[in-house]
């Protein structure tokens, strides 16, 4: 097995603290556009597209799977966006535990560093630039040895977001690692775990501390699941 060259994390859940806020926001951007939807069900999406969600599950509530939901899911999109973006610019924006010590700890061992998110690129660059993840990076969001991440990409940017594999594909080409059996990807959520698979990144990791517990995240394929970010770096020296 290679040494790992590449680790692709998730965003809210797995770097950005999230005590399901993105759900909150989610559920009343729902409730505000007429959609009827589960707190359970929308926990199961975390981690999509958050255009797609709202897609499924307007079909589900029109009952017609060949309906055309685009103006339902314009207007719960639309206002979903205005209240996530409200909550990034005036609520706290914290690192998860654990996350600032395992990125010093890759820096050390010359690991690059990306973020792949289910958030649309402007509300992405709100986050980053509230923990201060955006400064140095270039218009492709590409970084270097200096800065905190070496690429980002947004689930808008690709053409089909979790759990498709597009967006760590995406990375691996821009930053130029081949090589998957070098790759590490962590997420805190169902479709993180389902993208990694289906990339086929050498290790793919579930995190048991973000939005979803070890028993919502087992049945999902993974190499590994971790108590927090504090413990990837054991796993790494021993990978």
């Amino acid at each position: 097995m290679p040494s790992i060259q590449l680790v692709i994390f998730d965003m809210a859940g797995t770097t950005v603290a999230d005590e399901h806020e993105v759900e909150a926001c989610f559920a009343e951007a729902a409730t505000q556009t007429g959609l009827t939807v589960s707190a359970e069900r929308v926990l199961a999406m975390q981690g999509m597209s958050k255009r797609t969600v709202f897609d499924i599950l307007w079909r589900d509530q029109l009952a017609h799977p060949t309906a055309d939901t685009t103006r339902y899911v314009e207007k719960s999109y639309q206002q979903f966006t205005e209240i996530l973006e409200e909550h990034y610019r005036t609520q706290s924006v914290n690192p998860t535990e654990g996350c600032l010590e395992t990125f010093a700890f890759l820096h050390e061992q010359g690991i690059r560093i990306a973020l792949t998110t289910g958030f649309y690129r402007k509300v992405t660059d709100i986050i980053l630039g509230r923990l201060g993840w955006l400064e140095g990076l270039n218009e492709h969001y590409l970084g270097t040895t200096e800065t905190t991440i070496q690429a980002s990409i947004a689930s808008d940017e690709v053409e089909q977001g979790r759990p498709q594999p597009f967006m760590i594909q995406e990375v691996m080409r821009r930053l130029g690692v081949t090589d998957l059996r070098a790759v590490v990807n962590i997420g805190d959520t169902p479709v993180d775990l389902q993208s990694a698979r289906a990339a086929g990144v050498g290790h793919n990791l579930g995190l048991t501390n973000g939005t979803h517990f070890r028993a919502q995240l087992t049945p999902h394929p993974h190499h590994q699941l971790l108590n927090s970010l504090l413990e990837l770096p054991e796993y790494i020296r021993s990978a």
